[in-house]
């Protein structure tokens, strides 16, 4: 607990420094903002190992297709929110708006290209997110999405809202799914942290083309067994620490 109070003070307190410090990059390139988010993710990702003991992997670049592509992430952490920008190059999120309502750093998502969504705004909402999304693409992007919407408990069964596979038809991209055990390690509205290795792994791209019944099948298929495989190794993981522990 006094490990996870730590990291929440000096990575608060260095959050508040680069929200002020970077203000000047809102009147620069897009990709300063980039620049200047990296710098932020890495240094509260140092204080996250060195203070909590909790590091990560990636895993399964080599599944990466050429840009732009849609991204179907899993959600189970705040972590997961912060590592796409050190994965690909210059990612656009799309997100729930209130994240932009939140001076200064919902100027920075919208400053980068974040695509806002209406999540009670029905077809309408949906058809601005379209929108939004090709505007990103035609700029050669990759485009995240969390398609069940939420962080999720590990073990929670799949959930996923069909705004993936309006993305999916419309844009005719290959989606590339995404596994992750972040939540294990670092819980959904949890204050305490566990120290261990958080893995991302990469999946094969799923190719444009299939009728939507189809394309989620294979994002499901793709999605949860990984995920369930990530989870039983963290676990395994976070219990071989605890024995540690208790021998030292």
């Amino acid at each position: 607990m006094m490990r996870s109070l730590t990291f929440n003070v000096v990575g608060f307190a260095w959050t508040a420094f680069m929200m002020i410090a970077c203000l000047p990059l809102l009147a620069a390139p897009r990709r300063w903002i980039l620049a200047g988010g990296r710098v932020w993710i890495r240094v509260l990702f140092w204080l996250l190992r060195g203070i909590v003991g909790l590091g990560h992997e990636i895993r399964g670049r080599e599944n990466l297709p050429d840009p732009p592509f849609l991204v179907a992430a899993k959600h189970q952490s705040a972590w997961d929110t912060l590592a796409f920008p050190l994965v690909f190059d210059d990612p656009a999120y799309i997100l729930k708006r209130e994240l932009t309502w939140s001076p200064p750093f919902g100027w920075y998502l919208l400053r980068h290209g974040a695509v806002p969504i209406d999540r009670a705004g029905g077809a309408a909402s949906l058809r601005r997110m379209l929108r939004g999304a090709r505007a990103v693409v035609d700029q050669g992007r990759p485009l995240i999405i969390y398609p069940e919407g939420t962080r999720r408990p590990p073990d929670a069964p799949g959930d996923y809202h069909p705004g993936v596979a309006a993305l999916y038809r419309d844009l005719n991209l290959p989606v590339v799914p995404i596994a992750l055990n972040s939540g294990v390690f670092w819980g959904r509205h949890a204050f305490r942290k566990q120290p261990g290795r958080i893995v991302m792994e990469i999946q094969p791209p799923i190719e444009p083309g299939l009728s939507r019944k189809a394309f989620m099948r294979r994002l499901t298929d793709s999605l949860e067994p990984a995920t369930a495989r990530l989870v039983r190794e963290a676990r395994g993981d976070k219990q071989a620490v605890s024995e540690q522990a208790r021998a030292g």
